[in-house]
């Protein structure tokens, strides 16, 4: 199965992701481990730094593929607002879903003073992670909607008073119902 957490910068999608893949016994691939070597080598937005994030997320979802069926991968995500880079990267994770059934898609959120404090957190600056207060102003007015809003299979989860492992629950318990209503 494939569950990929979207949500603003933030949030909490990498530390939940690492409790949830340790939860369901699977594997993370988080958005800045395919992002930061665009970062690091090409200039932001350039058609260098577009085909470097393609062509990793090429390779990441190519071994995700190899992987044994029963293993979950969890994948963070930052898609809102439809551009065209975004649908396109939306696109190529439904298709790796497609391949590895099911897809489940979570909208992670917190409220805005809490996502202002999290995304200030030191501990971001190692994955090159974006630590400006008013972004998290920015996208949570913007009210741009988040990909995946039309998946067969989302939960909403605000995560503003939650820890990581408590999220990671929460999704999990999610998964176990879906499985047993014969969702999945």
């Amino acid at each position: 199965m494939i569950i990929v957490l979207n949500g603003y910068p933030g949030v909490g999608k990498s530390t939940v992701g690492r409790a949830l893949a340790a939860t369901l016994g699977g594997r993370l691939l988080d958005i800045h481990s395919i992002y930061n070597v665009a970062f690091a080598l090409t200039e932001f937005g350039s058609p260098e730094f577009v085909d470097t994030v393609e062509r990793v997320e090429a390779i990441a979802h190519g071994l995700i593929r190899k992987l044994p069926l029963g293993t979950p991968v969890v994948l963070t995500t930052v898609l809102a607002g439809g551009g065209e880079l975004g649908r396109a990267e939306w696109s190529r994770i439904v298709a790796l879903g497609r391949d590895r059934p099911p897809l489940l898609v979570v909208h992670i959120a917190c409220d805005l003073d809490e996502n202002m404090r999290r995304i200030q957190s030191p501990q971001r600056d190692d994955k090159r992670k974006p630590r400006d207060p008013q972004m998290a102003r920015r996208n949570q007015l913007s009210g741009k909607p988040l990909a995946g809003a039309d998946a067969a299979h989302l939960l909403k989860l605000d995560t503003t008073a939650m820890s990581a492992d408590q999220a990671a629950g929460a999704i999990a318990r999610w998964i176990s119902t879906l499985a047993t209503d014969r969702d999945l």
